[in-house]
């Protein structure tokens, strides 16, 4: 996992590879909100296979000629996966609408139930996500079984390091996280460069001539070279071409093309830094000890409020039983940094990036820039199991919401999981 170094399970790992097809890898959300069956919205259970939830989204506000603001999901589901998900259609109080989503035909997307509820659905409203997940390409499956029970159980009792997966940062073409450092640079025009040029060998021939010629200054040679796959570098190209035939292009121009991408996806850019940053602070805060309280650790609950005004052995306590646990920070303009030798790390981190923290404030696009928060450096892992079938081990278990299934394959397998 991008920038994580450190684990908290002494077993050898079974090694094995997972996704050798989307099947393998089967998430299922734990929902906040259960509709009502009644309502002016309209949810549909969709269960979706190698598509992103966001690509779903935009083909369903499409095909019903509406706007993708009016779609709502809790959580962005793996692309390389088999998952299932409620996404919400906002103001569809009519039967023909409800009866245009019954007929819709959505690439590789099933639509396992569709009822109305009176609550709009906003990211982050789930509890978690259960996870089934084959790992094959094992010497001695029965073994390999064996340890990763081990694994699990320990993990059950200590928690698992709270990184940040590769969906956070993008794979095969990791550059994600590279957007936002331009963008906490506050070079508008770097960070559309790294987006829509930017060539890289793991990409296919015809991707990485339309990116050279954006390099190169060929605005409409690129567009015309982009695939399919290309769908929002052309959003953004689209934008520049237009600001180009008015004159030189300049920040605003830079700014619109940005802008031209779902929200969603804006925003991720600068997520996606803090949490290679953070990352970072979990690999050397996991090496202090992952259930262990450690002067000036800023501690917080479950619901993510500080815990206040305890002493070193009730901090212990609360910990050890997942009351609560330590933190890293997302860096941002106002996130507090912890104290000793644990805000001491924290603050290196940011000398060793050369940035500050308001440098996360983003003046040119503020919008997309972030306070920051403190964010627990280790998650919870609940009904455990590993079952040697004839294909590999199947790896069983659930997590709460905004944590990685591969955090935790990482400490079963011990290498790095995509």
């Amino acid at each position: 996992m991008l920038n994580a170094n450190t684990y908290v399970t002494s077993q050898k790992g079974i090694g094995g590879t997972i996704r050798n097809q989307y099947e393998d890898f089967y998430v299922e959300e734990i929902p906040e909100i259960v509709p009502e069956g009644e309502g002016p919205n309209v949810y549909v259970w969709i269960e979706k296979l190698g598509r992103t939830t966001l690509d779903v989204a935009l083909d369903i506000a499409r095909d019903l000629h509406i706007s993708r603001k009016r779609m709502g999901f809790a959580g962005m589901k793996d692309k390389k996966a088999l998952t299932r998900q409620w996404i919400c259609i906002a103001n569809m109080d009519s039967e023909e609408q409800f009866k245009q989503v019954e007929n819709l035909d959505i690439y590789k997307t099933d639509f396992l139930k569709i009822v109305r509820g009176r609550k709009k659905l906003r990211m982050g409203q789930l509890k978690g996500n259960k996870f089934k997940i084959l790992v094959r390409d094992l010497d001695d499956i029965e073994k390999s079984a064996d340890i990763a029970n081990e694994v699990l159980k320990e993990l059950e009792s200590t928690g698992v390091p709270n990184y940040f997966g590769w969906q956070r940062f993008g794979k095969p073409r990791t550059i994600t996280h590279l957007v936002g450092e331009a963008l906490v640079e506050n070079n508008l025009e770097k960070a559309v460069g790294v987006y829509i040029g930017n060539p890289q060998d793991d990409e296919s021939s015809d991707n990485q001539k339309a990116r050279q010629a954006f390099d190169d200054g060929n605005l409409e040679e690129s567009l015309k070279l982009m695939g399919k796959g290309m769908r929002y570098e052309k959003m953004m190209i689209k934008e520049l071409i237009r600001d180009s035939k008015r004159g030189e292009l300049t920040d605003k121009s830079y700014m619109n093309a940005l802008h031209a991408l779902p929200k969603p996806l804006q925003r991720m850019f600068v997520h996606a830094y803090q949490s290679y940053l953070f990352n970072e602070a979990v690999s050397n805060r996991v090496e202090m000890g992952i259930n262990k309280y450690v002067e000036g650790d800023i501690v917080i609950d479950p619901e993510e409020h500080i815990v206040r005004d305890k002493n070193p052995e009730e901090f212990q306590e609360l910990i050890e039983t997942f009351q609560a646990s330590p933190t890293c920070p997302l860096y941002g303009t106002k996130v507090p940094f912890a104290g000793g030798i644990v805000g001491e790390m924290e603050e290196n981190i940011l000398k060793k990036y050369n940035i500050t923290k308001d440098d996360f404030e983003v003046p040119k696009m503020p919008r997309l820039g972030s306070h920051g928060l403190r964010r627990a450096m280790r998650f919870k892992v609940w009904d455990t199991s590993a079952i040697p079938t004839e294909d590999g081990v199947l790896c069983e278990f659930s997590i709460s919401k905004g944590s990685y299934a591969t955090a935790v394959l990482r400490e079963v397998m011990k290498k790095d999981v995509i």
